[in-house]
């Protein structure tokens, strides 16, 4: 992993942590003018999480040491504070509307600060907390589909949002954990937000794209329409669950059925019936050979189910009333041979696996979907840093956005 040219101005360095159910992963990165460049990565299995919510503090505090321990020794320089992504079927989503009167005869950064608190201002039980205020649309004079409407003059400003909550308790257990691993948490950022900064391009989300991150514990999706985000979830499905299900089908051990699935498995059918057999170690440490489709008979059913229930997701989400044209698999579990074509079956829409872009130094191991958030953390905190390279917003305005999204955290990490 080449280091950036030293002739070019330095910039700052930040990390982004991904604590996910099967891996935790940190990524630093470089953040210039230029954009970002890949500077270090080290990754550990997650031990102490189940379905993206911690369950053994102790154990994910441990695992999160070992993977910033690998950046920290590839850089040669301290890393003592973070991005960290979060999911977990704890994260809701639900839609908002604001609206204020026009205070001059143009629209300020002020006007649109106080329509987003306007339509932020809605009841969310004592155990849940606000994690992000999204506008999905602005609306001035009854003329809908403005991106940015600092500057433009009118009486009446309209704001239609997209509010993420979580957990409390399962995003201060997080903060925990990063706190006894010596790391202060910068920010904490939804992970399919994470990942649609590394795979999806501006385009898409302009044409309409749904992104579905299928991790080891959850499957997380968003949904964009007209360059906004449009819903969000978060399924308690995940890569963990199809080998839980070879582990039993076939009477292996866990470990064993992971990598059974990653060599051997597939939905194909074609593949399932090339007659192959499979050389597994069973739990009595015997070796024996099973055919390959047995293999396929016990993922398909779970693909179906996992697909199925995507599609319903997609198809509730307000980005699928006005045009979902595409479908991006990532994560780790998205590479299991043939998921991409099944999914198309299943969407009936095009479906493509999320690569990596938009970032210098990703080669060999890291152009993988499974660092998509990782990567992502790096991309999202970097628009933050400059905002008038994102989306096409005036800097007052994504500053504001930026500002709305992360007070949540500020008063969570101050009550603690």
């Amino acid at each position: 992993m080449a280091l950036p040219d030293k002739k070019r101005k330095r910039g700052r360095v930040i990390v982004g942590l991904d604590v996910g159910t099967t891996k935790i992963c940190a990524i630093a990165g470089e953040v210039s003018e230029e954009g970002i460049t890949v500077l270090a990565m080290g990754s550990h299995p997650s031990t102490g999480l189940r379905k993206g919510v911690v369950i053994d503090i102790e154990a994910t505090a441990n695992s999160i040491k070992k993977a910033v321990s690998g950046v920290r020794e590839q850089l040669g320089i301290p890393v003592n504070e973070v991005y960290v992504g979060i999911a977990g079927s704890h994260i809701k989503s639900i839609g908002s509307y604001g609206a204020v009167g026009i205070k001059g005869k143009d629209v300020t950064p002020e006007d649109v600060d106080r329509a987003i608190d306007s339509a932020g201002a809605v009841y969310v039980p004592l155990d849940r907390e606000i994690l992000h205020v999204l506008p999905t649309d602005f609306i001035l004079d009854g003329q809908g589909g403005i991106k940015d409407p600092v500057g433009m003059a009118g009486v009446r400003l309209e704001v239609q949002v997209h509010i993420v909550t979580g957990a409390v308790a399962s995003v201060q257990n997080l903060i925990k954990c990063c706190e006894r691993a010596d790391l202060k948490v910068l920010d904490i950022v939804l992970q399919p937000l994470a990942s649609s900064e590394a795979t999806l391009t501006a385009d898409e989300r302009d044409m309409g794209v749904a992104l579905v991150d299928i991790g080891g514990g959850t499957t997380d999706i968003a949904v964009y329409k007209d360059g906004w985000l449009r819903h969000t979830s978060v399924l308690g499905i995940g890569g963990n669950h199809f080998t839980n299900d070879v582990s039993v089908g076939l009477r292996l051990p866990f470990n064993e059925a992971e990598r059974v699935k990653k060599k051997y498995g597939t939905v194909l059918q074609s593949d399932l019936n090339d007659g192959t057999d499979m050389d597994v170690v069973g739990i009595d440490g015997q070796v024996r050979g099973i055919p390959r489709k047995y293999l396929g008979e016990i993922i398909r059913p779970r693909c179906d189910e996992l697909l199925e229930l995507i599609r319903q997701e997609i198809n509730v989400s307000p980005g699928y009333d006005v045009g979902v044209s595409e479908v991006v698999l990532t994560g780790g579990a998205s590479l299991l041979s043939g998921l991409d074509r099944m999914a198309e079956a299943v969407f009936s829409l095009p479906v493509r696996i999320g690569y990596l872009h938009r970032v210098e130094g990703i080669r060999g191991e890291l152009n993988h979907p499974m660092y998509a958030t990782a990567i992502g953390l790096l991309l999202y905190e970097a628009a933050s840093m400059m905002p008038d390279e994102r989306n096409g917003f005036s800097s007052d305005l994504f500053a504001k956005i930026v500002d709305k999204m992360t007070g949540w955290f500020r008063r969570i990490v101050g009550n603690g």
